[in-house]
């Protein structure tokens, strides 16, 4: 079995001494799990998270973890190298794509969303757009966000809370029966995170660390 597509290197693990398990985010196959040769000792073209390149994929059977080969194009660490808040985003959300995505399962969009957060970390405010590829994220995985109007009476002013089970928002009148299990709004990264946490349970898992330690406003 081979499969081949351009993809976002988002995890690297020693294996041994030469190889490592790599995890690559794909447009076309979604993430990948294999095996990358002599990623440990390689000195030149050497495989780092951040990279964006044309990967292949190989695996004799469906079911084993299969060998990748990978041609690195661009490193997008270089332009935030030296920003500890975009590092820290950088890696929060690489480790949500390879927690929380189903492998070989096609996400177009959020590849797309993810090379553009990438981008605009070396020229945007760090915080507001992790925030807005979280909210991304979240729409993938079964809760898109609606701040729109309120799910009870479908009004659009008061809106200062957001319901944890359909992700739309509440106005003051219809959220007074409910506020203790109501997330209260402006959105921010402890509320979406908190929705992060509720999918995490669902899948039996638990939130990654970077997630967990990402600080940035």
């Amino acid at each position: 079995m081979k499969l081949e597509s351009s993809g976002i290197l988002i995890g690297l693990r020693p294996f041994n001494e030469r190889d490592a398990v790599a995890h690559v985010f794909t447009r076309e196959h979604g993430v990948l799990s294999g095996m990358l040769r002599g990623a440990v000792v390689a000195k030149k073209n050497k495989p780092l998270v951040g990279q964006v390149g044309q990967v292949s994929w190989n695996a004799r059977l469906d079911s084993q973890l299969g060998v990748f080969h990978w041609e690195a194009e661009k490193n997008l660490v270089a332009g935030i190298i030296g920003r500890a808040d975009a590092l820290m985003a950088m890696n929060a959300g690489f480790a949500l794509l390879d927690a929380l995505l189903p492998e070989r399962e096609a996400y177009n969009i959020l590849y797309e969303e993810t090379l553009e957060m990438l981008g605009q970390l070396v020229t945007q405010n760090v915080a507001d757009v992790y925030l807005g590829w979280e909210i991304n994220l979240l729409r993938e995985l079964g809760y898109a966000l609606d701040l729109s109007k309120c799910s009870g009476c479908g009004g659009d002013e008061n809106l200062n809370w957001l319901s944890p089970r359909t992700g739309r928002a509440v106005c003051d009148k219809c959220a007074q029966p409910y506020v203790n299990k109501l997330y209260k709004l402006p959105l921010n990264l402890a509320v979406t995170r908190r929705f992060l946490e509720n999918v995490c349970v669902q899948q039996g898992a638990q939130l990654p660390v970077m997630r967990q330690m990402l600080n940035i406003a």
